[in-house]
């Protein structure tokens, strides 16, 4: 389950290709159901906003 904290990979809401992904960590969850066809929508620590695309562990 996604939380806040997490390292995630996204395809962040400006990249109108769909194919840019962006790792960061969880700030702020934004979708409010638990599943989304699309991706959970996110806030990263760094201010992006995107979908959930995979997580990734800690390094």
């Amino acid at each position: 389950m996604l939380r806040p904290g997490l390292l995630v990979t996204i395809n962040p809401r400006s990249d109108k290709t769909r194919e840019l992904l962006v790792e960061g960590v969880i700030e702020e969850i934004l979708t409010s159901s638990n599943t989304h066809p699309h991706g959970i929508l996110v806030r990263l620590q760094s201010k992006e906003v995107g979908r959930v695309k995979s997580i990734q562990a800690r390094k």
